[in-house]
This record gives C-alpha cells, sequence and structure tokens, in this order.
C-alpha cells in the first residue's frame, strides 16, 4: 500500500490571497491603525492633563519629564505640599477602583496580562467598555501619584479597538485574534514612538518561551506605522521618547561590567516580580470590598511618596537624568527600591496601569548605579556610565516579560541608541537565561502547545513524526477467523468473546478480509441461514490496512474515513500476513504520552510568577 500524503495545512485566510482580498485585510489593519492612533492621543492628553491638574495644580509637584515629551499645559506655581501628595494616590485609587470594579472588573491591574489572556482564553475577544473604562481608570491612577506605565492601559485599548473591529466583521476566532494583536501592536508602538518594537512586542509577549506569533509580525506593523505616523503628526514630536548622548561600544574589556549589571537586574527583577505577586496575594486574602482596594494600595503609595516622591507617577524624567550622569548612586539605588514597592501597591491592589514603564524606570536606575559605581572603579574601561541606563532597561524588562527580542529594539528606539545592541543582547541573554521561572505576565502561556488558541495544531506535526513500528507494543494479536467458518461455528465463538473486529484468513493462511460485530447483525438472529452463510459472506474485501512504515497522521485519517475504531496492520512487503490490530484509542494514548514527554524536556512548567 502507497503511504498517503498529509494534507499540507490551508494557507491563512489573511495572507493566502492577494489583490482585493489582500487590500481588504490591508485596509482593516491602516483602520485599526487609525483607532488605536487615536485612543493612544486621547490617553495621552488625559495623562498631560491630569498630572497638571493632580500632582502640579494640587499638589505642587512638577516631576521632569523625558526631552521627547510636550505636555502643552502650562505648570502652576503652587508651592509643593507632601501632605496632599500623601493622601492623592489614594483618591485616585478610590475614583479608579470605583470605575474598574463596578463596569468592567477584566481591566484592573496592567493591561497587558488582560490583552494576552482575551487572545489565547477568550478567543480574541474583549467586551466594547473595556477600553473605555481602561483610558479613564489608568489616566487618573497614574496621574494622581499611582506608579505604573502606559504600556498596560494602551495595549489593552488597542487591543479591545482590535477585538471590535474583528467582532462586528463576524470574522473567525483566530482572525480576531490577529486583529486583537494588530491593536496591542498599534497602542504602544505610537505612545512609545517605537513602531518596530511594538509590532514584535505584541508578536512576542503573548509566550513565556522565546516564540514569536508569525501571523501577527505584519498585521501588527502595517497597524503600528499607522498609528505611529498619526500619533506624531498630530503631537508633532516625531523623534524618540528619550534623549541620549551618543553612545558607542568599543571596548571588550566594558563586558564584564555589562555582565555584572545583568546579575544586578535579574536579581532586581525576581524582587519585582516576587513583591508583585506577593501584594496581589495580600491583597486577594483582604476582608474588604474591592472597590476599597485601590484606595488602600494608594495610601500605602501615598506613604512612600511622601518620603521618595520621585517613586510615584511615571518617573521617566528621572531616566533621563540618569543617562546623561545626573543622578548619584544612592538616589538611583532608592528609586528602584521605591518603584518597586509603589507599583506593586498601586496595581497589585487593583488599580489600573502598566509594568513596563516602571521596569524602565527600574532597570534604568539599576544600570546607572551600576555604570556609575564602575566609572569610578574602572574609569578607563566604563567611559560612559550612561550607557548602563539603556542596557539596564532592556535587560531588567528582558527578565521579567520574557521577551528579549522586542525588548532590545523597543530600548533602542525609545533612546535612539542603536550602537549599544551588542552588550543589550549579551545583557538581555543573561537576564532571559536566569529568569525564566518568573513573569510580570502570568497570562502568558508557556508555548504555542499549552495555549487554547492553538489546539490542534501540533496534533499532525506529532503524529507525522512516529510510525506505526514506534508502538508495534500496542499492536494486539486477534484469533484469526478461517472464511469457510460456518456462520453457525462464528456464533458460538462470538458469544464467548468480547472483541468487536475480526479478522479473516483463506485457506492458505493470508489475511483476505475484516468484519466486525455491526456486519453481522443482519445474520445474527436468522437461524435458517446459520449453516448457509459463511464468514467469507461477510467480510469485507475492501480493506482499509496500514503497515509499520505508515505515520501515525496517516492512520488517523484511515481511522476517520469510515469511522473505524480499530485497523489491521500487515507486512509492508506483503499485505497478505496480518501482524495484529491497532485501535484508535492506542494511537491517542500515545500521541498523549508524546506531548507529555515534549512537555516534560521543555519544562512542564517555568514556575509560578
Amino acid at each position: 500500500m502507497s503511504q498517503k500524503k498529509a494534507k499540507k495545512p490551508a494557507k491563512s485566510r489573511l495572507w493566502g490571497n492577494l489583490g482585493p482580498y489582500y487590500l481588504k485585510w490591508s485596509f482593516y489593519f491602516v483602520v485599526i491603525g487609525l483607532a488605536a492612533g487615536a485612543g493612544a492621543l486621547i490617553f495621552d492628553f488625559l495623562c498631560h492633563a491630569g498630572v497638571r491638574f493632580f500632582l502640579d495644580g494640587m499638589a505642587g509637584w512638577r516631576p521632569p519629564v523625558p526631552a521627547g515629551e510636550v505636555s502643552g499645559f502650562v505648570p502652576s506655581t503652587r508651592a509643593f505640599n507632601r501632605w496632599i501628595l500623601l493622601v492623592l494616590p489614594a483618591m485616585g485609587g478610590l475614583i479608579s477602583g470605583f470605575l474598574v470594579f463596578k463596569f468592567a472588573p477584566e481591566s484592573e491591574g496592567h493591561g497587558t496580562d488582560a490583552a494576552i489572556a482575551a487572545y489565547h482564553y477568550k478567543g480574541g475577544s474583549i467586551r466594547a467598555r473595556v477600553p473605555v473604562i481602561k483610558t479613564l481608570a489608568s489616566a487618573i491612577t497614574l496621574t494622581t501619584g499611582g506608579s505604573g506605565g502606559r504600556e498596560g492601559p494602551i495595549a489593552l485599548i488597542g487591543a479591545g479597538i482590535g477585538s471590535f473591529l474583528g467582532t462586528r466583521l463576524k470574522l473567525t476566532e483566530r482572525e480576531r485574534r490577529i486583529m486583537l494583536a494588530a491593536g496591542i501592536a498599534a497602542g504602544v508602538g505610537s505612545i512609545f514612538r517605537a513602531p518596530l518594537a511594538g509590532a514584535l512586542f505584541a508578536a512576542e509577549v503573548l509566550y513565556r518561551d522565546p516564540e514569536i506569533e508569525s501571523d501577527v509580525v505584519i498585521p501588527a506593523g502595517l497597524a503600528s506605522v499607522v498609528a505611529y505616523c498619526l500619533f506624531c503628526l498630530v503631537t508633532g514630536n516625531w523623534g524618540s521618547l528619550f534623549a541620549a548622548p551618543h553612545f558607542t561600544f568599543s571596548n571588550p574589556l566594558e563586558l564584564g561590567p555589562y555582565l555584572a549589571l545583568a546579575l544586578v537586574v535579574v536579581g532586581g527583577g525576581f524582587l519585582y516580580v516576587r513583591c508583585f505577586y506577593g501584594v496581589i496575594g495580600i491583597f486577594a486574602k483582604l476582608k474588604v470590598s474591592n472597590y476599597l482596594k485601590p484606595a488602600i494600595g494608594g495610601l500605602l503609595t501615598g506613604i512612600i511618596g511622601f518620603f521618595l516622591p520621585e517613586a510615584l507617577s511615571f518617573g521617566y524624567g528621572f531616566v533621563q537624568q540618569a543617562l546623561f550622569n545626573e543622578a548619584t548612586i544612592l538616589f538611583l539605588l532608592l528609586l528602584a527600591g521605591g518603584k518597586i514597592l509603589t507599583t506593586s501597591f498601586s496595581i497589585g491592589s487593583g488599580g489600573s496601569g502598566g509594568v513596563f514603564g516602571p521596569s524602565i524606570v527600574i532597570g534604568g536606575a539599576l544600570g546607572g548605579a551600576v555604570g556609575l559605581a564602575f566609572a569610578g572603579l574602572m574609569p578607563s574601561v566604563v567611559t560612559q556610565p550612561g550607557a548602563f541606563v539603556v542596557v539596564g532597561m532592556a535587560g531588567f524588562f528582558t527578565g521579567v516579560s520574557n521577551a528579549p527580542i522586542s525588548t532590545i529594539i523597543f530600548v533602542s528606539e525609545m533612546t535612539g541608541s542603536y550602537h549599544l545592541l551588542l552588550p543589550s543582547l549579551l545583557v538581555c541573554s543573561v537576564s532571559y537565561l536566569f529568569s525564566r521561572r518568573w513573569t510580570i505576565f502570568a497570562k502568558q502561556p508557556k508555548n504555542r502547545m499549552a495555549s487554547p488558541a492553538h489546539a490542534g495544531d501540533f496534533f499532525v506535526d506529532i503524529l507525522q513524526a512516529a510510525r506505526v513500528r514506534d508502538i508495534m507494543d500496542r499492536v494486539k494479536k486477534y484469533p484469526l477467523i478461517s472464511e469457510q467458518m460456518p456462520f453457525g461455528d462464528f456464533k458460538n465463538l462470538f458469544v464467548k468473546t468480547s472483541q468487536h473486529y475480526f479478522p479473516v484468513v483463506d485457506e492458505k493462511g493470508r489475511f483476505s478480509g475484516i468484519f466486525s460485530s455491526t456486519d453481522i447483525r443482519r445474520v445474527l438472529f436468522e437461524k435458517d441461514m446459520e449453516s448457509l452463510v459463511l464468514v467469507r459472506d461477510i467480510a469485507t474485501r475492501d480493506i482499509i490496512f496500514v503497515t509499520p512504515h505508515d505515520d501515525l497522521a496517516t492512520v488517523m485519517q484511515k481511522f476517520t474515513v469510515k469511522n473505524l475504531d480499530m485497523l489491521p496492520v500487515v507486512r509492508a512487503d506483503d499485505f497478505g500476513v496480518l501482524i495484529g490490530m491497532l485501535s484508535r484509542r492506542e494511537v491517542i494514548a500515545h500521541y498523549n504520552s508524546l506531548v507529555a514527554g515534549f512537555s516534560r524536556e521543555k519544562g512542564a512548567d517555568s514556575g509560578n510568577p
């Protein structure tokens, strides 16, 4: 028997055809880019307006901003008041908590995780109200002093836009997931002015293992470019978010200090993740209303802010200072530690914000401290301590997000420091390898195999790699029935056996046919026919069989041709020699054992966050 070829997987509906269909999908992603870009503009405006009204207008706190960011609001002249700053985050937490838990509980916390969960576990579906509530709640949390970033809210905003469009167009779950991911890329790429990184981030952050969702890259890239252009066209800010000196890497000896930085950011990332989820666990057990939990977290944040106001809100301006060596080692270490605590309290209590922004601040602060320390110890080797700020940002977020590729590009685009790719690659690689057991994104499945979004994708691939000869121990020997046996004699045998399939042989003992218990129903109760009917009269000669050389994907195809439960296994060089019978159940059991073994090899679990 010639082995059947496995069917090639169908081309993606998105990119399988060119012409009008391709143009239609391109139009969809342009629309997502425009909508997500508009959402980023609204969220950005609300953030600047909120900072001016709350932090500046009420508490007189005017933190520095990165060089590439212009708010458009004239600062107030109010004197700084620590006591107002103490209670302001609690007030913001109270308002945002009411909005979130009243109208859209799934928008609590850092939005990227919610978008990841929607991609894998909800068919790419996000309620239409979620982006609206996330926008308002996050803007209030962040501008009243809550520590967080913009990537989480804008990721969920963009994802919600993509999901909404996919739902309205009545697309399949797979297509809606791609629309959702394109929205993530558009939102993140525009607000951070990093379109390439936004596209890669949306494709990479979906898994803990270093995997890229390939179907997402092109749609995400198109949507991200459109959103970025719209955002920059309206704001007029086309440059990178941070200004940085012309950093270069030209001394291999500098890799030693960079390696030390990698270990520092790994330790910092571990503390960040453990503290973050430790706070989440504490608040989950707290016997108070969910509406009040963000306010309690805000109060704890305000207490820290009373003594260290630099740890509140965004904190990007302090990274900007560190890039130009305008901060001390002590201040940078305090900033990193304070930011870990305030972010954990602000978001872990149920507040709304992102974790990428704080990671940039924490990683940049740790990098700046390490750079300044080595500049003092090895001035001839470390001549640009500000470069460690850039590499620290990349290494830290890699360690907590499991997204090394997009993070390297992210930081390079945000700072314009493309000459630090080599040390960034070293630090991110080491950070990733040492940080596999934890992640800030708890909803990340380990890999594609662990994702419900890809349920069944690997079934054929795994079975094609296995052969019948690999499971010969599962092939059962069955008694052979002579085709000359009268049906009456077979009937006496049938009542004593529990088997349902009966292989038939001719007078030479060669396999010639097969029948099942279903096939004999028409004559089983006809007593007058018992002596007239022979086994060969009820056996089928049109046999569906397999050989030891057949792959299990082909076997499964043959099982489904006539919905069979068992197939005869014959010798590959002589179809008349029956080896035994193989059941569908045994093939599925072998598949399950292969999947379990594959999962153990890759690590069944990388550990809880």
